[in-house]
């Protein structure tokens, strides 16, 4: 099977990613220290500050099986004793670690010098990080994040994530730094944080054309990468939202839509969806050519804010620069409670003029699935659009079954085609 084709700022974005595994595996040689950490609520400003490599093992785990090898990974944890139900993200690293730890680029990954856990909404990412310190005998930071079971932050939650950055995570990467803390070097790392967020919602919200000029799903994966891996805070970020931005804009100026997984431009757009959920990672090609030969673009998703919900108006903020870290952390998409994550996606709907909600649920991920079903039913009754459920996995080939995957998405459209019908003769 051929490659994706994919647009500049996803080659651009692919060389980013590259360039950030080189820093890492290169540690020996440059002395930088390196942390692992997740995506939601990552403190790369903070890291930036202490000339810390990011190595995130989320990422490392959607690389694997992008690149065909979370499968045996993940059979040789099972083997090992972790059971058939647990997150395949965190096989999928336990077995990688046990071939040898091999980076993307062919080098071993170093041992992190520090684990640093900005805890968001999802509890495997607790257990996973005591797998990792019980591996690789390093220090490890929790920033506990509480949990938004009313639907909204509170001053007392804000100043208890402040209280742990001064007291816990700030001195912690001190001491494994050797590098004194400068808030004014902070402040600037923000202030490229939020230039580069300007231009990132920019783009996701470029899906409310017609057509749209992105798929904010299969497209906004890419999108995402810079800003929810190593270099949110830096220029490169700037850099790459800039580029972005006007790429996207030469589409709507031309009214083109974003290029599909063949390399022509998705101009036909005859369904438009909002996504909820991860993608398929072991079969992301397959995947998104479902969608794209039925004419469907996907112009809002929830993955796309699970490493900030900056559509909503956050933006980091180097005036209040620990607050704006612990809002940061508070507002991540999968800390926010089901009855607010109804209220976001029935407000895609409405925006993005989507024709339907599909929830694309992962069989090993309990934070995102957890109550789908009750929000496609919530979102239905109040848009008035209809839903459709189909399951995947996360990097888990066993759970990808292409047919009926597909027999569910030719379902769905049919039922947006008869809906339009009975909207038509009603009107």
């Amino acid at each position: 099977m051929s490659d994706i084709v994919k647009e500049p700022s996803m080659l651009l974005q692919k060389e980013m990613i590259a360039r950030n595994y080189e820093a890492i595996t290169s540690k020996h040689e440059t002395g930088r220290k390196v942390s692992s950490t997740f995506v939601p609520g990552n403190l790369n400003e903070l890291l930036l500050c202490f000339d810390i490599v990011n190595n995130l093992p989320e990422i490392n785990a959607i690389q694997n099986g992008m690149r065909k090898l979370s499968g045996n990974y993940i059979m040789d944890a099972e083997k090992s004793g972790h059971s058939e139900d647990v997150c395949t993200y965190v096989k999928a690293d336990i077995g990688m670690m046990g071939a040898g730890n091999i980076a993307p680029n062919g080098k071993p990954f170093p041992k992190p010098d520090v684990l640093l856990l900005s805890y968001t909404g999802c509890y495997t990412f607790m257990k996973w990080f005591e797998l990792l310190r019980e591996e690789y005998k390093c220090p490890t930071l929790m920033l506990h994040v509480p949990y938004e079971g009313d639907g909204h932050s509170t001053k007392n939650m804000r100043d208890y994530i402040v209280k742990q950055l001064k007291e816990v995570i700030i001195p912690g990467l001190e001491q494994v730094s050797g590098i004194k803390f400068d808030i004014d070097r902070l402040r600037e790392a923000l202030r490229n944080s939020a230039k580069a967020e300007d231009n990132l919602v920019w783009v996701l919200e470029s899906g409310k054309n017609k057509p749209s000029p992105i798929d904010a799903y299969f497209g906004g994966v890419y999108y995402i990468g810079p800003i929810f891996t190593a270099f949110r805070g830096t220029p490169d970020a700037i850099a790459y939202y800039d580029a972005l931005r006007t790429e996207v804009q030469a589409r709507i100026d031309t009214r083109q839509g974003p290029i599909t997984p063949d390399g022509s431009n998705f101009n036909d757009q005859r369904y438009r969806l909002v996504v909820e959920g991860p993608p398929n990672w072991t079969h992301f090609r397959e995947f998104w050519k479902m969608f794209s030969d039925e004419g469907a673009v996907v112009v809002a998703s929830s993955y796309t804010k699970v490493g900030g919900m900056y559509d909503l108006g956050f933006r980091h903020n180097a005036d209040n620069p620990l607050e704006t870290l612990a809002d940061y952390c508070l507002g991540c998409y999968t800390n926010r409670n089901l009855p607010t994550r109804v209220d976001i996606l029935a407000k895609y709907i409405e925006e993005y003029e989507a024709d339907g909600l599909l929830i694309n649920s992962i069989k090993s991920c309990n934070s995102f699935s957890a109550g789908q079903l009750m929000m496609m039913n919530e979102v239905e009754r109040r848009t008035g659009k209809p839903g459709a459920f189909i399951e995947t996995d996360l990097v888990d080939p066993r759970y990808f079954s292409a047919a009926n995957v597909k027999n569910r998405l030719e379902s769905y459209f049919q039922m947006i085609e008869q809906k339009r019908l009975g909207s038509a003769k009603a009107a």
